[in-house]
C-alpha cells in the first residue's frame, strides 16, 4: 500500500463538544464514536456521555452515566459500551463497572472490579474483556489481570502481571495481549510484557530503551513504536521532552532470530563501525583472539553449530 506524502495531510475543524473537559475517554462502537466522562474546569469528574455523527458533524447528548468519573477504561462491545473504574468525585479510584446499551439508550450496573482501580488498561478478545494493571486506593500500582465474562457478568482473576503499573498501552495480536510501558507513581515503566490468553502465562520482552513518561505507543502490523515523551532525568537534572522514537520488531520479538552482524568500536573516532557479518549467524558462541585474529567457535543456530570462523585484517 502506497504511503501518502506529508503534503497530502490537512486539519479539518469539527463540531465542538457541548461541554469542554479533560480526561474523557473516546471509544468506537457499532460504527459510532462515543465520548465518556471527564473532568470539568474545576477538576470535578463528570457523568457526561455523547455520540458524534460524522455525516451531520454534530454531537448528541446521551443519558448521563450513573456514576460521574474521569479517566475511565472503556470497551466497545458492538451495541454495548462497558465503562470500567476511573476516578470519582472524591478523587478516589473506583471499582464501579457500568454498561451502556446503545439501542435502548440506558445504563445498567454490572459486577464491580475485584478492587478499586484507576488507570486500568483494557483489551477485548472473543467477547471477553481483559483489564490489566491500574492504581488502587493506596495509590500503589497494581499487577492485577482480570477477565470479564459478558454473558455471566463475572470478573475472574488471572495470573498477575510481572511488573506493577498503571496507564499502560495494551495491544492485542492474535491470542496475546502486549502490555507496553505505563507508570509507577510519577516514574515511567520501561517493562514490555506479553500475556498469552491460551497458555495463561506471561512472558517478558526487551524493555523500552529510554525512561520516558507520557510517550505515545502505536502498533502496526509488524512493529511497536514508542514516540517522544518526557525523559526522566538522573541526579539533579531536570526532565525534558524528547523526540526519541524506539521501534520493536514484533516478529523478531515473538520468534527470536540469531544474528550474524559484527561491529567494532573505533577509540580514536569514538564511534561504532559496521564490520563484515559472520558467514554463519549464531548466538552464545565462544570467542578468543588467536594469532591476531578473532575466532568465533560453535554456538547455536537452529541447534548446536560446528562453525569456526575467524575475523581477520585484510593484510594479515
Amino acid at each position: 500500500m502506497a504511503v501518502p506524502s506529508a503534503k497530502s495531510f490537512h486539519w479539518q475543524p469539527l463540531a465542538p463538544l457541548p461541554v469542554g473537559r479533560v480526561y474523557c475517554t473516546p471509544v468506537e462502537s457499532g460504527g459510532q464514536l462515543y465520548l465518556i466522562g471527564g473532568c470539568d474546569e474545576d477538576g470535578t469528574p463528570m457523568s457526561n456521555c455523547e455520540v458524534y455523527s460524522p455525516e451531520a458533524n454534530q454531537w448528541t447528548t446521551l443519558p448521563p452515566m450513573p456514576t460521574p468519573r474521569a479517566g475511565v477504561a472503556v470497551a466497545g462491545l458492538g451495541k454495548q459500551i462497558l465503562v470500567i473504574g476511573g476516578m470519582g468525585v472524591y478523587q478516589n479510584p473506583l471499582s464501579t463497572v457500568e454498561m451502556y446499551n446503545v439501542e435502548e439508550g440506558k445504563w445498567e450496573q454490572k459486577s464491580s472490579l475485584c478492587e478499586a482501580t484507576m488507570g486500568v488498561s483494557v483489551t477485548v478478545k472473543d467477547c471477553c474483556v481483559y483489564a490489566v494493571g491500574g492504581m488502587g486506593s493506596d495509590m500503589c500500582p497494581q499487577t492485577n489481570l482480570q477477565q470479564y465474562d459478558i454473558m455471566k457478568d463475572l470478573w475472574l482473576s488471572l495470573p498477575a502481571m510481572p511488573t506493577p503499573r498503571y496507564a499502560a498501552s495494551t495491544f492485542l495480536r492474535g491470542s496475546k495481549i502486549h502490555v507496553f510501558g505505563g507508570r509507577q507513581a510519577k516514574n515511567p515503566v520501561t517493562a514490555f510484557e506479553v500475556y498469552d490468553i491460551e497458555a495463561k502465562s506471561w512472558t517478558k520482552f526487551p524493555s523500552i530503551p529510554g525512561r520516558r513518561a507520557f510517550s505515545s505507543c502505536v502498533m502496526t502490523e509488524k512493529n511497536f513504536f514508542s514516540l517522544g515523551g518526557l525523559q526522566q532525568a538522573r541526579g539533579y537534572k531536570r526532565p525534558k521532552f524528547v523526540r526519541t522514537v524506539d521501534v520493536f520488531d514484533i516478529e523478531q520479538g515473538d520468534q527470536p532470530m540469531v544474528l550474524g552482524s559484527a561491529e567494532a568500536f573505533h577509540p580514536i573516532k569514538n564511534r561504532w563501525e559496521h564490520l563484515p557479518p559472520m558467514p554463519t549467524a549464531r548466538c552464545t558462541c565462544s570467542s578468543i583472539v588467536f594469532k591476531n585474529r578473532l575466532l568465533v567457535i560453535g554456538g547455536v543456530s537452529r541447534g548446536p553449530s560446528n562453525a569456526v570462523e575467524a575475523l581477520c585484517l585484510a593484510d594479515s
